[in-house]
């Protein structure tokens, strides 16, 4: 048997170790990465209004959505129960809003009555002082008729200052009542934008406190997170086309790598392996999903992902 010799061995076995380098880099298997499906933003928690009669919490007074339920912005999702007080304050606001538009009336119906009187007062003062002229009237009648005059005529004037001054109580009273119609929206718990529920936190009767009432997705997108292990992430690029896959959907999804995270963390999806790192370093990856809708109801399932060379 002909022997080679170790020079050429170890050579034969160097070109072989070469060849297969390269037919692995050229195959374009991409970069693999466990992640998890996520809604646009994240899962939002809504949280009950924060008011001075609920600093430390609130209760839900009634419930108008449930899990599932797709909303628009603006959408009724939950009162709390400081609803009554607020219906209360609002009332009282109205109520006295209405008695400073009765009392301003009021105050300018005195004030023509004074500047009315004022006038009669000053043609009758301008009478006697003619009739003084002619000897028809005596000094003393006369002077009396202009100190009436004078008198009625400064009347006049604070009656109608005093009816500025309830015209301007009616600014401050409409003011008021503005505030307590703001007040009032703040027992409702509206949708901050369109999306999907995706838990109710707490029911109708339910204490709420810093966990919040209902959990939201904007699920007309979503995203696959991908988290790429920190020594791959070089071969990972804005715009490169992905494929994800689990066993829990009806097939592969696609989409484009959309944003790379700045920061390295602790890797959490866990696989199946034992043998598997579990202390390694990551950087995560969004994935826009061409189809949303088949991955919409399934936010925060892992699954596994694949992205292209």
């Amino acid at each position: 048997m002909t022997t080679l010799p170790v020079r050429s061995l170890t050579a034969a076995v160097l070109i072989a170790f070469s060849t297969l380098a390269a037919a692995q880099q050229g195959s374009g298997t991409g970069v693999s990465a466990l992640g998890r499906l996520e809604p646009e933003g994240g899962i939002i928690r809504i949280a009950a209004p924060s008011t001075p009669q609920s600093v430390s919490g609130a209760v839900i007074a009634e419930m108008h959505v449930s899990e599932g339920d797709d909303v628009s912005e603006g959408d009724l999702l939950a009162v709390i129960d400081i609803k009554p007080f607020y219906e209360a304050t609002l009332a009282r606001a109205k109520t006295t809003l209405e008695l400073v538009r009765r009392a301003a009336e009021a105050a300018e119906s005195r004030a023509d009555e004074a500047c009315v009187l004022a006038d009669v007062a000053a043609r009758e003062a301008e009478r006697r002082a003619s009739l003084l002229e002619r000897d028809l009237s005596s000094r003393e009648e006369t002077e009396s008729a202009q100190g009436e005059a004078t008198a009625r005529k400064a009347s006049c004037t604070a009656a109608r200052a005093n009816a500025r001054v309830a015209e301007s109580e009616i600014d401050v009273a409409q003011a008021a009542l503005a505030v307590h119609e703001a007040e009032l929206q703040r027992a409702y718990i509206r949708a901050p934008f369109d999306g999907r529920v995706l838990e109710v936190l707490a029911d109708k009767g339910e204490f709420v406190a810093l966990e919040g009432v209902i959990e939201m997705g904007r699920v007309s997108k979503m995203y696959a997170v991908a988290e790429v292990y920190e020594t791959d992430i070089r071969n990972v690029r804005i715009g490169q086309s992905a494929t994800v896959t689990s066993d829990a959907l009806p097939g592969p999804v696609t989409g484009k790598v959309d944003y790379i995270h700045h920061k390295v963390a602790k890797q959490d999806e866990m696989g199946t392996d034992p043998a598997a790192r579990k202390d390694a370093r990551i950087i995560e990856v969004d994935i826009l999903l061409d189809d949303p809708a088949a991955v919409s109801a399934f936010t925060n399932l892992q699954v596994e992902v694949v992205i292209a060379n």
